[in-house]
């Protein structure tokens, strides 16, 4: 048994002490199918005790004030940063995706954490408004407090940058959080409930629940004041409706259809490269990957050579020397499959990569002359499959990109760069890299449409799981008392008079 799954048997033990009646689930490796650990599911009742702790303590963390806060927050960063790869070891072996993509998610995550730690109070702390002409007597302010419990149901393709952007922000912003990992990746929820702990080992702040959907249904009932969400599309509707029953609010990250622009005048060799890893790393299993290349016709060529070369140099596989992985959920191996027989047989032409699968290994794939209706260009794929298409303008790409009904990514590549981006339908836009707006974390994150709603990240991440307030109070007696049965017609003709002046100048 290694170090990581002794470390997670003692956490099962923790969780179900005089337990022996507890259903449990097995977490296999994609690449070697080998079981690397067992978990609790987690039950309606546990999962409300989970969310009765996290009120109690809720409190507690909020009452530290958001110093008090930052210091955890800190230490806990620092645990991250000094253990990464231990962390990094236990993304690789339950995802299967590469070791040092592992560590890359995690070192990319800290800058987050630093950033929400330090900003929180800047964004939420009380702060005084401005008041107009006929409010000049009254003065207001304005803060944000902490919700209580937030419920986060992450997921299992990026188990550490994708569910602590949310956690995080809850944490800063004063909230207790419960959180229920992918059944894909139990194990890295656990490691980083356990390092939170040695931070804050006073209240629990920051709990685990594991399980399967029944799991995640019961965290949607338990009463929770905020749910974070991260997943498909479909799921999100079932999510969304249970969580409807008890009215409980709820931030959505979807899935994306996401493309990449590459205009007249872009760096080609920048471009290639950014299309392969934002297309093929992870196997493609990137809800802001890039699934679509729209490339101008005067560069379509040339594009597509480079790209075909670099992308017949890499391999996917379960072995240490394998740039891509294996795909983690073993059902989705049959959706890649499906739309990519599908733009075959309605026209399309491998045109890099490609071979057959083998077990949860699946070679990427530049498809070519695919239909914009074909199923790899509609439908979210989450696999290593790039279509390439030609376009004749930059308004040409601008509509084929934005005709999804996704809207969570894009990247563009040329000197019209920005002005091209202001015009995509999408939350978020990278350009002349990518995946840049999801580095960057004082932006916020989040689509728009079938990708979900709601943002976190940066100062709408912070505000996201905080409650607004505003005090106003009367400075002195106005002369024009308009809230009282007392108002004269003279202060009525003085009213009109008055508006008149501020608001019929236009």
């Amino acid at each position: 048994m290694t170090t990581q799954q002794g470390t997670r048997q003692r956490r099962d033990e923790r969780f179900d002490a005089g337990r022996t009646d507890r259903a449990t689930f097995e977490v296999r490796s994609p690449g070697t199918g080998d079981v690397v650990g067992t978990y609790p599911v987690h039950t309606d009742d546990d999962v409300r005790d989970a969310v009765r702790r996290a009120r109690e303590a809720a409190a507690w963390w909020a009452d530290l004030g958001f110093a008090g806060r930052r210091e955890r927050l800190d230490a806990f960063r620092g645990i991250l940063a000094r253990r990464i790869q231990q962390l990094g070891g236990i993304v690789a072996e339950e995802t299967g995706k590469p070791h040092s993509d592992a560590v890359l998610e995690v070192a990319l995550v800290l800058d987050h954490l630093a950033w929400a730690a330090k900003h929180a109070e800047k964004v939420l702390g009380r702060r005084r408004v401005r008041s107009g002409m006929l409010t000049a007597h009254l003065a207001g302010e304005v803060e944000y407090k902490p919700l209580g419990v937030v419920g986060v149901i992450g997921p299992w393709n990026f188990p550490v940058f994708t569910p602590l952007g949310s956690i995080v922000f809850a944490l800063a912003a004063g909230n207790a959080v419960v959180f229920k990992p992918s059944e894909f990746s139990p194990g890295v929820g656990a490691w980083l409930v356990d390092a939170f702990a040695q931070v804050v080992p006073e209240q629990p702040v920051f709990q685990l629940v594991t399980g399967d959907g029944s799991t995640g249904a019961a965290l949607c009932r338990s009463g929770v004041d905020k749910l974070a969400f991260t997943g498909s599309t479909a799921t999100a509707k079932k999510v969304m409706a249970t969580c409807a029953e008890t009215l409980t609010p709820i931030v959505a990250e979807c899935g994306g259809k996401d493309a990449m622009i590459v205009d007249e005048d872009a760096d080609l060799d920048a471009a290639v490269d950014g299309a392969v890893w934002a297309g093929l790393m992870n196997a493609g299993q990137a809800c802001i990957g890039t699934e679509r290349v729209l490339v101008h016709e005067r560069v379509h060529d040339a594009f597509l050579a480079k790209l075909t070369a670099k992308v017949s140099g890499l391999r996917a596989g379960a072995d240490p020397e394998a740039k891509i992985g294996p795909i983690t959920m073993p059902s989705q191996v049959e959706v890649i499959e499906r739309h990519i027989a599908d733009a075959l047989e309605r026209g399309g032409r491998i045109a890099a990569g490609g071979g057959e699968r083998d077990g949860q290994v699946v070679q990427p794939h530049v498809l070519v002359d695919v239909p914009d209706d074909a199923l790899a260009n509609t439908e979210e794929t989450f696999g290593p499959t790039l279509t390439v298409g030609k376009v004749r303008s930059m308004e040409e790409a601008v509509a084929r990109a934005n005709a999804t009904s996704y809207g969570l990514g894009a990247t563009v590549y040329g000197k019209r760069g920005r002005e091209v981006a202001r015009r995509l339908r999408s939350g978020m836009v990278s350009v002349n890299a990518v995946f840049a707006a999801a580095q960057l974390a004082s932006v916020p994150f989040g689509g728009v449409g079938d990708s979900g709603f709601g943002r976190i990240h940066g100062p709408d991440g912070l505000r996201e799981f905080t409650a607004s307030q505003a005090v106003v109070r009367q400075r002195f007696k106005s002369a024009l008392p308009l809230t009282s049965f007392e108002r004269t017609a003279k202060m009525e003709e003085t009213l009109g008079k008055v508006v008149a002046i501020v608001h019929g100048r236009k």
